[in-house]
Protein backbone atom coordinates (compact mmCIF):
# COMPACT_ATOMS: atom_id res chain seq x y z
CA UNK A 1 0.00 0.00 0.00
CA UNK A 2 2.79 2.60 1.27
CA UNK A 3 4.50 2.13 -2.66
CA UNK A 4 2.16 1.51 -4.75
CA UNK A 5 -1.41 2.42 -3.59
CA UNK A 6 -3.28 2.43 -6.76
CA UNK A 7 -1.87 -1.17 -8.01
CA UNK A 8 -2.07 -2.48 -4.21
CA UNK A 9 -6.25 -0.84 -4.10
CA UNK A 10 -6.93 -3.36 -7.35
CA UNK A 11 -5.14 -6.11 -6.34
CA UNK A 12 -7.11 -5.96 -2.67
CA UNK A 13 -10.20 -5.23 -4.60
CA UNK A 14 -9.67 -8.23 -6.84
CA UNK A 15 -8.49 -10.69 -4.14
CA UNK A 16 -12.14 -9.45 -2.12
CA UNK A 17 -14.37 -9.52 -4.64
CA UNK A 18 -13.53 -12.21 -7.11
CA UNK A 19 -11.88 -14.36 -4.48
CA UNK A 20 -13.33 -13.55 -1.52
CA UNK A 21 -15.21 -16.55 -1.01
CA UNK A 22 -11.42 -18.51 -1.13
CA UNK A 23 -9.40 -16.10 0.39
CA UNK A 24 -11.32 -14.84 3.04
CA UNK A 25 -13.50 -15.52 6.49
CA UNK A 26 -14.15 -14.00 9.51
CA UNK A 27 -10.70 -13.51 10.36
CA UNK A 28 -9.66 -11.98 7.44
CA UNK A 29 -7.17 -12.83 3.99
CA UNK A 30 -5.83 -16.71 4.77
CA UNK A 31 -1.92 -17.22 5.04
CA UNK A 32 -1.48 -17.92 1.58
CA UNK A 33 -3.28 -18.97 -1.96
CA UNK A 34 -1.90 -20.26 -5.48
CA UNK A 35 -4.39 -19.22 -8.15
CA UNK A 36 -2.40 -21.45 -10.51
CA UNK A 37 -2.55 -24.72 -8.87
CA UNK A 38 -6.06 -24.14 -7.22
CA UNK A 39 -5.08 -24.35 -3.99
CA UNK A 40 -6.35 -22.15 -0.73
CA UNK A 41 -4.87 -22.73 2.15
CA UNK A 42 -7.36 -22.61 5.35
CA UNK A 43 -5.23 -21.23 8.13
CA UNK A 44 -4.68 -17.21 9.22
CA UNK A 45 -1.34 -15.98 10.70
CA UNK A 46 -2.23 -13.13 13.13
CA UNK A 47 1.41 -11.73 12.86
CA UNK A 48 0.02 -11.29 8.76
CA UNK A 49 -3.11 -9.55 9.32
CA UNK A 50 -1.76 -6.26 11.49
CA UNK A 51 0.03 -5.21 8.35
CA UNK A 52 -2.36 -5.49 6.44
CA UNK A 53 -5.11 -3.32 8.30
CA UNK A 54 -2.46 -0.77 9.22
CA UNK A 55 -1.74 0.09 5.80
CA UNK A 56 -5.09 0.42 4.57
CA UNK A 57 -5.64 2.45 7.11
CA UNK A 58 -3.13 4.68 6.42
CA UNK A 59 -3.95 4.35 3.02
CA UNK A 60 -7.35 5.78 3.62
CA UNK A 61 -6.35 8.43 6.27
CA UNK A 62 -3.05 9.15 6.13
CA UNK A 63 -3.69 8.73 10.11
CA UNK A 64 -0.65 6.18 11.43
CA UNK A 65 2.01 8.28 9.05
CA UNK A 66 0.21 11.95 10.36
CA UNK A 67 1.16 10.40 14.38
CA UNK A 68 4.60 8.77 13.23
CA UNK A 69 5.31 12.75 12.25
CA UNK A 70 4.13 14.21 15.51
CA UNK A 71 6.86 12.57 17.54
CA UNK A 72 9.81 14.85 18.47
CA UNK A 73 12.42 12.60 18.33
CA UNK A 74 11.14 11.68 14.89
CA UNK A 75 11.15 15.27 14.01
CA UNK A 76 14.43 16.14 15.59
CA UNK A 77 16.13 13.30 13.60
CA UNK A 78 14.64 14.40 10.21
CA UNK A 79 16.08 17.55 10.75
CA UNK A 80 19.48 16.38 12.01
Amino acid sequence: MPYTPKESMQALRYFYYELGDKIWSKYGFVDGFSIHHNWYAKSHLAIDQEPIIVMIENYRTGLLWKLFMNIPDIKSGLKN
